[in-house]
């Protein structure tokens, strides 16, 4: 299975926390091409930590490629396609790093490993 986390999946697989699912960790350590990472979740991690919403997250954001290279993961980039699908979904879900996630997972045949049972509503294939 190839995987793309979500910003939440990625900070818990990187601090170890128990809230990552066992599915989803397990999904995560046999990716046998190594899980993606979009830039997306760069932009969202700098967003939320700039405005004082996840200060928990300052390390990683300030250390952000050496630690998904660490792991391992592989940067996803935003591709027009992704920005294309993101943005004429028909979906009322608003969160744009949301849509972004799934627009790349859905055109990139990536499970996304994601406990937003929403995104799965928005035609992703999701796992938690």
């Amino acid at each position: 299975m190839r995987t793309l986390l979500d910003t939440h999946a990625l900070f818990w697989w990187l601090t170890d926390d128990p809230q990552l699912s066992t599915d989803a960790r397990r999904a995560i350590e046999t990716d046998a091409e190594g899980a993606h990472v979009s830039i997306a979740t760069a932009w969202e991690i700098a967003i939320k930590v700039g405005t004082g919403k996840w200060p928990e997250a300052a390390a990683l954001i300030d250390n952000f490629e050496v630690e998904v290279a660490a792991e391992g993961f592989k940067m996803l980039p935003i591709e027009v396609a992704h920005a294309r699908a993101a943005g004429l979904s028909r979906s009322t879900h608003r969160d744009p790093f949301d849509r972004m996630l799934v627009a790349q997972a859905t055109i990139e045949e990536l499970t996304l490993i994601t406990s937003d049972r929403k995104l799965a509503d928005l035609g992703a294939v999701c796992l938690w």
